[in-house]
């Protein structure tokens, strides 16, 4: 199997993390992130946490050789426990906290009633399947209530997740993205331009420059 393929090789968002590209209140919300441990929650109980975990890997897998995966469903976690809220939400939907407790609890009804064991318990074809007729609107087991499957779906599962996902300065290395652009912000707005603290995309064939670039950014 060939090796994963790093676009950004070398690059590691944190360099920055003292530097003028970032300000006090930016390092305040990333030590935050940072500090938040992947099994430690606070607002899932014991049953729904392996459901968060099983939906949340289904949804981003990481990379097997990640030493330090995204903690993904603890950063929902944390998010549901300080009460972070969008600020909208869906008619259909009850609110954040009981529509992540009403999901959790239907993802295990409907994964027993086709597959006969809980959601995390099943391999990652019958909960990929699962996840597909969520994301049609078709699981309709009464354990739902009066919310769709759709709209859980797309909206908390979706939006909360990925979300989340993409929080992370690992994510951020990840795709080559250098933070809030607040103190410094960016200059060279043109198309196939950088600035010398943004992440070097590696060419093919070109890779070794991308790798030795990146080391230097943020120094």
């Amino acid at each position: 199997m060939l090796p994963r393929r790093e676009l950004y090789p070398g690059y590691d968002v944190l360099a920055k993390r003292d530097g003028p590209s970032w300000n006090s209140k930016t390092r305040a919300v990333l030590d935050e992130r940072l500090a938040i441990e992947p099994e430690v929650r606070r607002f899932f109980d014991e049953t729904e946490w392996p459901t968060m975990k099983a939906l949340t890997e289904r949804i981003v897998p990481q990379p097997a050789d990640r030493k330090a995966p995204v903690p993904v469903a603890a950063l929902v976690d944390h998010k549901l426990a300080v009460g972070e809220q969008d600020g909208y939400r869906n008619a259909a939907m009850p609110e954040e906290r009981e529509a992540w407790r009403r999901g959790l609890r239907a993802l295990d009804a409907e994964a027993r009633a086709r597959f006969g064991a809980r959601f995390h318990e099943l391999g990652a074809w019958a909960q990929d399947e699962l996840l597909k007729l969520a994301e049609r609107g078709e699981l309709i087991d009464a354990t739902w209530e009066s919310m769709p499957s759709k709209v859980f779906f797309k909206q908390r599962v979706l939006g909360d997740v990925v979300k989340a996902y993409y929080t992370h300065p690992i994510a951020w290395s990840e795709i080559g993205w250098g933070g809030p652009a607040s103190p410094r912000g960016y200059v060279r707005m043109d198309f196939d331009r950088r600035d010398p603290w943004e992440a070097a995309e590696a060419k093919p064939g070109r890779e070794g420059e991308a790798y030795e670039e990146n080391l230097l950014v943020g120094r």
